[in-house]
């Protein structure tokens, strides 16, 4: 049973340094704050053919943010949400609660929410819950 405290009581501390070290990562991932060295050296040209343009994914959509409206094209088990101009039929999101796929918070963190979309992503780092009111 010692053992047992004593090791509870060294992975708790660990564990919340660990929490909290994600939480500061995920709340500095949207401002960078890398500086780059000044440098004299001459730029060096490209060699070879130059990369093709990178064509945009289907997950260049799933950046949604608050005051979007949204419409879904799918179905309510296999929700494909849209962004769409604001209007009737639409869905506005009131929230996006990032590193979680707990739906039942929109109820208090948004509690005039109508519905929600549970993006569950296999890094639950990348999972985000949207608080969606129907226009």
């Amino acid at each position: 049973m010692i053992i047992g405290l004593v090791v509870l009581l060294l992975l708790c501390p660990c564990l919340g340094l660990a929490g909290w070290a994600v939480w500061q990562a995920a709340d500095n991932a949207d401002s960078p704050s890398v500086s780059l060295p000044e440098t004299s050296a001459e730029p060096v040209p490209p060699r070879g053919d130059p990369l093709p343009p990178v064509e945009p994914t289907a997950d260049a959509d799933d950046d949604f943010a608050k005051g979007d409206c949204v419409v879904n094209d799918g179905t309510d088990d296999e929700a494909e949400l849209r962004k769409v101009p604001c209007g009737p039929g639409t869905y506005e999101v009131l929230l996006r609660i990032p590193a979680t796929a707990d739906g039942d918070r929109c109820e208090t963190l948004a509690p005039q929410a109508t519905a929600n979309y549970v993006h569950d992503n296999s890094v639950n780092l990348l999972d985000y819950v949207l608080c969606l009111k129907e226009r």
